[in-house]
């Protein structure tokens, strides 16, 4: 297992915080120390204790090691909009090297961080750079959420490729049912699994937020040794 994976979504809203935290929860389960990271947070509430993101909590919530909120989310920013948008609307500047210490600190407190994304993979977070810049720069592996429903395939078929195209490897991916039902559903995910590279780790169902606990039965961890 690497120190350290990313998380990449073909899109927004496919699911890559219910899958983090079932990735997180398997690795709870198996004993592995590993803890959720979320750099960027776009769509906070304001609470007592400052700006807070609903998908960061659930990651820290579900990390084997307690870290406090701000180790999880160096950049939280209140409207739920792109971050370049939402940093420029905060007078923010997103830097790479607060990104990069936040995980080099995760990895000194842990065997492993789970890195959730913003968006998709070219997600900008100024006028020139993306999220995926820095993914790069830290030369991540990468783990794919495909959200499955209309249009899924050619998403993830073009995510992946950009992915390769910067040099970085897929050790895996997700099919994650964002709908109550899917038409020719096994069609597709055999299509996926005959293009996609690296193995599927995981095909999360349909799941109201309840029941989300128990989504770690679904997560194949070997495929990430």
């Amino acid at each position: 297992m690497h120190n350290a994976y990313f998380v990449a979504g073909t899109d927004t809203d496919v699911g890559k915080t219910v899958c983090s935290c079932a990735i997180l929860h398997a690795a709870q389960q198996a004993g592995v120390a590993m803890v959720g990271y979320k750099p960027i947070a776009s769509g906070s509430e304001n609470t007592p204790q400052g700006l807070r993101n609903s998908d960061a909590l659930l990651l820290q919530h579900a990390s084997s090691v307690a870290v406090i909120y701000d180790e999880v989310n160096p950049y939280a920013f209140y409207r739920p909009v792109s971050p370049h948008i939402a940093a420029a609307e905060e007078h923010k500047t997103i830097e790479f090297s607060v990104l990069s210490q936040g995980l080099a600190d995760l990895k000194a407190k842990s065997e492993c961080v789970l890195i959730e994304g913003a968006g998709g993979w070219r997600v900008p977070v100024n006028n020139s750079d993306y999220l995926s810049s820095w993914v790069k720069q830290e030369q991540l592996p990468v783990i794919l959420v495909v959200g499955v429903k209309l249009g899924c395939l050619n998403h993830a078929l073009l995510t992946a490729e950009a992915i390769q195209a910067d040099g970085l490897t897929i050790v895996g991916w997700i099919a994650n049912q964002v709908q109550p039902t899917t038409d020719n559903y096994t069609v597709m995910i055999t299509w996926l699994e005959q293009h996609l590279p690296g193995k599927k780790i995981a095909e999360i169902p349909y799941c109201p937020t309840n029941k989300r606990d128990f989504l770690a039965d679904y997560i194949d961890l070997k495929v990430l040794n």
